[in-house]
């Protein structure tokens, strides 16, 4: 009997030794702390909006005291998240921009866990039902810049991940509606992979945002996964690649202006531009030692993500490039 019971507390030991391993497996790679709360002038609210008999949620963030005749910037969460992530992801960084240059920030929803971006590939059903993401949000941006009195050539839309492969499908099929957009570790799909059909005239301008050490979505192009193990998003084209896709279609032609700066320790920035007057910019900023996610200063990304650079401060840069397209 003594004996089986050394054999039990023998296991039973075991087991908690594993599961302490695993714990802190999960608190070394998985877990990072919430930025704190920063002191805002408005507040966050829940809305929802119906579109073909669909009810979608979203929330906002105003300002208080916004003028009329605002900007206003859609957010897009990354896949199987939703707005509350996105939020604290990006350490509340675009409410703090939103007190500071007077603009309207709404995070949408997406109908199912990916946005139903350019990719063929996706968890994007819900029910046997592929949602209609891109008439959504134009009719999102519709209702907010009524409600809001904001100015309806001021739109713009940023998202990270599976958000900003989002944006880049609102720029190619909605141009008109979007005054510019930033992808944010997302590149074009392969030409197999691709389900957009790009508008035909107009081009709106884009910015795309990655990190060369992304270990999910491949900076050199390839098959987006994570350690070739988990979530299969398709074959993509590099970062490169996908600014000049934009640059093409928006026929800006020459090499870009490019610059490239360290910002911190291990930490390069590289700017490649493609600008003409008359017609939508490109812009490629490159993360030399960033991995998957928006760099920040207010907090760092899970370390299976790869590195989790402070700098530079992304969604500032983000906005500036909103901001420098003319009225």
């Amino acid at each position: 009997m003594k004996k089986v019971l050394r054999v039990l507390l023998r296991g039973f030991l075991g087991l908690i030794a594993l599961l302490l391993v695993l714990a802190g497996l999960f608190a070394y790679f998985l877990y990072t702390p919430d930025p704190e709360l920063p002191q805002l002038s408005g507040s966050l609210a829940k809305g929802e909006i119906d579109v073909a008999g669909v009810k979608r949620g979203y929330r906002t963030y105003v300002p208080k005291d916004l003028p009329k005749g605002a900007p206003l910037v859609l957010v897009m969460h990354g896949s199987g998240e939703g707005p509350g992530r996105i939020r604290v992801g990006t350490g509340y960084a675009f409410e703090r921009l939103a007190d500071q240059h007077g603009f309207a920030l709404v995070y949408p929803k997406s109908f199912a866990s990916d946005w139903n971006d350019c990719s063929r590939i996706g968890d994007k059903e819900m029910n046997g039902v592929r949602g209609d993401d891109v008439g959504y949000l134009a009719a999102l941006v519709d209702k907010l810049v009524a409600e809001l009195s904001l100015d309806p050539a001021r739109v713009f839309a940023t998202g990270v991940s599976n958000g900003g492969s989002m944006a880049l499908r609102l720029a190619l099929e909605q141009p008109s509606r979007y005054k510019a957009v930033a992808a944010v570790v997302a590149n074009v799909p392969a030409p197999d992979n691709f389900q957009c059909q790009p508008a035909a005239q107009k081009t709106t301008s884009v910015m795309i945002m990655n990190g060369s050490e992304d270990p999910l979505v491949p900076y050199a192009g390839g098959e987006i996964s994570l350690l070739g193990l988990f979530y299969k998003g398709g074959p993509i084209v590099s970062s490169r690649a996908s600014a000049q896709y934009f640059a093409d279609w928006a026929q800006l032609v020459g090499a870009p202006q490019t610059s490239d700066n360290a910002v911190a320790e291990g930490v390069r920035v590289e700017q490649n531009r493609w600008r003409q007057d008359g017609k939508a910019e490109v812009e490629l900023v490159t993360i030399h030692g960033g991995g998957h996610g928006l760099p920040q200063p207010y907090s760092k990304r899970p370390r299976l993500l790869g590195p989790s650079p402070m700098a530079p401060d992304g969604p500032a840069m983000i906005w500036a490039f909103f901001e420098r397209q003319p009225k």
